[in-house]
């Protein structure tokens, strides 16, 4: 959990109360550490894993996704990415310098926010790992 936010739910109820209270949206706020450095570097393994990750929260993907390395500084120097998905977005960037990534998922459409987290932490080897859940409405 971050210390930027409040209590985690479980990925029961998070949906729960996405559907009990009507939410429009749902987003995750990944934060990784010490991932492997070999992945983050990686554009194609990126790219897959954007694929990978719309399968496994069943959301339906529109397009490819789009990794493009890029950042003068080396404290922001990496890959960025996005995976447009038919209820919004999946979005990453890859700080090599520093091994890091942080991932955001966002749509209208319910996921288990637990679960995707920790299958992010798994696919880049990370060792350390903090999400926020959001519920977006007005």
């Amino acid at each position: 959990m971050s210390p930027f936010s409040g209590p985690l739910l479980s990925d029961e109820e998070s949906i729960k109360k996405y559907n009990d209270e009507k939410q429009w949206g749902l987003h995750i706020a990944i934060d990784l550490g010490e991932c492997d450095h070999e992945k983050i570097c990686d554009g194609e393994f990126i790219k897959q894993f954007a694929i990978d990750l719309a399968d496994h929260i069943h959301m339906k993907r529109y397009g490819e996704p789009i990794a493009v390395r890029f950042g003068a500084d080396p404290k922001v120097q990496g890959y960025s990415l996005i995976q447009l998905i038919e209820t919004s977005c999946i979005a990453g960037h890859f700080a090599e310098d520093t091994d890091r990534a942080f991932i955001d998922v966002f749509s209208c459409k319910e996921f288990p926010p637990e679960s995707t987290a920790d299958y992010c932490k798994e696919y880049f080897g990370a060792k350390k790992m903090q999400y926020a859940t959001l519920f977006r409405d007005i």
